[in-house]
């Protein structure tokens, strides 16, 4: 289910930790690696189960308006467009989805407040008013409106990220990341499937999965080696200065490049630098990039880089 990119990142996150603790074992930490993989499942959920929250409050204003002991037209013939909407429908109902919630107890019901707040953010949006005064039945239209509403509404709703990390600490800095996963869940959803809709796996495949283990384990088996080949080509710099991070980050470059022969090499190098510019200083990048050529070339020219396949492509 997550991306390469935020794997890439999960281990980084537990490589940094395990460093700076140093009081657990791989073993353990591995396990807390696996763990936050589950949580950002978990939020996966968390956030349809806020598109389904939404569409709840919706239905809930139209019975309320119903039940007035004066209602007004408006109250007794509502635009049901919005609560009508086939896709909320869809998810609303969807199994998986209210298997998922059962099973791990996530709910939103903690948090009204919340789901208030983002609910007036859609109304109020012109997006929102755009969407109720259309006629369209059309399933496509549903569709691309409910994808539309998620990336440039609830998506672009800053108070949402801030109780999202409250929620945990393994949902720091990645909440859009999911967000586009949620995105390219709704995009796929198929009118004929009714509420039977295929979500997203926890990992994509077995090949996943064992990317995360083994990038992670052989990034602290060979850290010793690692560390020493960026020493040797840092002659310039004085790495007590460097941020610690920029380490870490070379030092699972260099797994990656030295242990997946399918992966190309300038995949390795760019995904790496795009992490430094997120979650490094502004000079990391740039150093970053400078050095692990100059230790990529050694490696070349000691014949341990072997790719295959696409990975000879660099």
């Amino acid at each position: 289910m997550l991306s390469r990119r935020l794997l890439r990142v999960k281990v980084m996150q537990m490589v940094y930790a395990f460093n700076k603790r140093g009081d657990v074992s791989i073993q353990e930490m591995e396990k807390e690696l696996f763990h936050s993989i589950s949580k950002s499942y978990e939020l996966y959920h968390f956030l349809l189960l806020l598109v389904t929250e939404i569409h709840a409050s919706a239905v809930s204003r139209i019975e309320k308006g119903k039940s007035k002991k004066i209602p007004s037209p408006a109250d007794l013939n509502p635009n049901r467009r919005f609560v009508d909407n086939k896709v909320l429908k869809q998810l609303a109902t969807n199994p998986h989805l209210l298997q998922y919630q059962e099973s791990s107890g996530i709910s939103w019901a903690s948090n009204a407040d919340v789901v208030r707040s983002v609910f007036k953010q859609v109304t109020e949006s012109s997006l929102y008013e755009d969407y109720m005064e259309s006629d369209s039945t059309d399933y496509n239209d549903d569709k691309k409106f409910i994808v539309k509403l998620i990336e440039k509404v609830i998506a672009q709703y800053e108070p949402l990220y801030a109780q999202i990390e409250e929620q945990s600490i393994f949902w720091n800095d990645e909440a859009e990341f999911i967000a586009s996963m949620v995105i390219k869940t709704v995009k796929e959803f198929e009118e004929e499937r009714g509420d039977e809709q295929v979500f997203q796996r926890e990992f994509k495949d077995e090949d996943d999965k064992d990317f995360v283990e083994r990038l992670f384990r052989k990034s602290l088996l060979n850290q010793k080696e690692f560390v020493d080949l960026i020493k040797k080509y840092a002659q310039n710099w004085d790495l007590e200065r460097v941020a610690y991070m920029d380490i870490v980050l070379m030092q699972i470059a260099l797994t990656e490049i030295l242990e997946f022969p399918n992966i190309p090499i300038k995949v390795s190098l760019n995904e790496y630098i795009e992490l430094a510019k997120h979650y490094s200083t502004p000079k990391s990048s740039l150093f970053i990039n400078g050095i692990l050529d100059k230790v990529v070339d050694h490696l070349k020219s000691e014949g341990r880089i072997n790719k295959t396949g696409r990975g000879l492509v660099e």
